[in-house]
C-alpha cells in the first residue's frame, strides 16, 4: 500500500475548499441536494421535434430493398457462430468474429462510381428533403428505435420489457463500437469529404482523410435494431424496416455515406441483433 504523501500548498487549498464546500451544503440544504437536470429521453427528445415529412416510399425503395436483402446473408452467417458458441454471451469474441464477415472494402473504381450516384443525388435536393434528412439523422442512430421499444413494452411485463431494454442498448452500443473500429481501420473517407461542395456546412479542411464512412454507424444500429425489434413483435416489422430505409436513404442524400457503406453496416447490424436475440434466449 503507498504511504500518503505530506499535504502540499495545492493540496491544502483544495482541502479547505472541500471543507468551506462542505459548511456551505450544511448551511444551505437546498443547494446543496439539488439534483442534477437529467437529460431527456428519447419519447421526450421526438415529442419535442416530431419528424418532418420524411422521403415518399418510391424514394426509399430501392435501398430498402439491398438492406433486406442483408439479412438472409447475416442469418447464414450468424448459424455458424451459433453452431461453435451457443446461446453464450462473449462480447469480445463475437465483435471480433462479426467485424471479419464484414466484406472489404469495394474497389476505388466501385466507390468512385457510387460517389458519382451522391452526387447526382445531391443535385436533386430541397429545401424538404433535407428537413426529412436532418432529422433521421438526427434520430436515426438510436432515439427513433428506443422509442418503439418503449411503444412495445407498454404492452408487456414490466420484468420483460427491462430486459428487452437493456438488449437494445446493448446491441445499440455493440453496432457503434464494431463499427467504429472498422471504420478507423479501412480508412475510406466519407463522400462529403472526397467532395466537399456535398457539404459545404461540414467545412472540411483542405487535406483531411476523415471521417471515414464504411461500414455506416447509422446502418450498424438500425440493422441491429430491426432485427431485435421485429423478433419481438413481429406484426410491426414492416415499420421497422420503413423507417431503417428512410435512415438509410437520407444517408445517401445528404452524402454521409455510398451504398456500400450502408450495406456493409447493415449486414453488420443483422449480425449484432440475431446475437442479441440469441444470447437473450429469444
Amino acid at each position: 500500500m503507498n504511504t500518503p504523501r505530506r499535504l502540499t500548498w495545492p493540496y491544502a487549498v483544495i482541502a479547505l475548499l472541500a471543507v468551506a464546500a462542505a459548511a456551505f451544503g450544511l448551511l444551505h440544504p437546498a443547494a446543496a441536494s439539488t439534483p442534477a437536470k437529467k437529460k431527456p429521453g428519447a419519447t421526450a427528445l421526438i415529442k419535442q421535434n416530431p419528424p418532418p415529412a420524411l422521403f415518399p416510399d418510391a424514394r426509399i425503395a430501392t435501398i430498402g430493398k439491398q438492406a433486406g436483402e442483408e439479412r438472409k446473408k447475416a442469418d447464414a452467417l450468424f448459424a455458424r457462430w451459433k453452431a461453435a458458441h451457443g446461446r453464450a454471451r462473449d462480447d469480445a469474441a463475437f465483435a471480433a468474429w462479426a467485424a471479419r464477415q464484414v466484406p472489404a472494402p469495394p474497389s476505388a473504381q466501385r466507390r468512385t462510381a457510387e460517389l458519382h450516384q451522391v452526387q447526382a443525388l445531391a443535385r436533386t435536393r430541397t429545401p424538404a428533403g433535407e428537413k426529412a434528412a436532418s432529422w433521421l439523422e438526427l434520430y436515426g442512430k438510436k432515439d427513433i428505435w428506443k422509442l418503439y421499444l418503449h411503444d412495445q413494452r407498454e404492452l408487456v411485463p414490466a420484468r420483460q420489457g427491462a430486459a428487452e431494454k437493456a438488449e437494445l442498448k446493448s446491441a445499440l452500443k455493440l453496432a457503434k463500437t464494431i463499427s467504429d473500429r472498422l471504420a478507423a481501420q479501412d480508412a475510406q473517407p466519407a463522400p462529403f469529404v472526397l467532395d466537399p461542395t456535398l457539404r459545404p456546412d461540414k467545412h472540411v479542411k483542405p487535406g483531411a482523410k476523415g471521417p471515414y464512412s464504411y461500414p455506416s454507424r447509422h446502418a450498424a444500429r438500425s440493422a441491429a435494431a430491426v432485427t431485435l425489434l421485429s423478433a419481438l413483435d413481429p406484426h410491426r416489422a414492416a415499420d421497422y424496416e420503413w423507417m431503417r430505409a428512410e435512415v438509410l436513404y437520407s444517408r445517401l442524400y445528404m452524402a454521409g455515406h455510398v451504398t456500400s457503406d450502408l450495406l456493409a453496416g447493415t449486414l453488420l447490424g443483422d449480425l449484432i441483433g440475431d446475437y442479441e436475440l440469441a444470447v437473450g434466449g429469444h
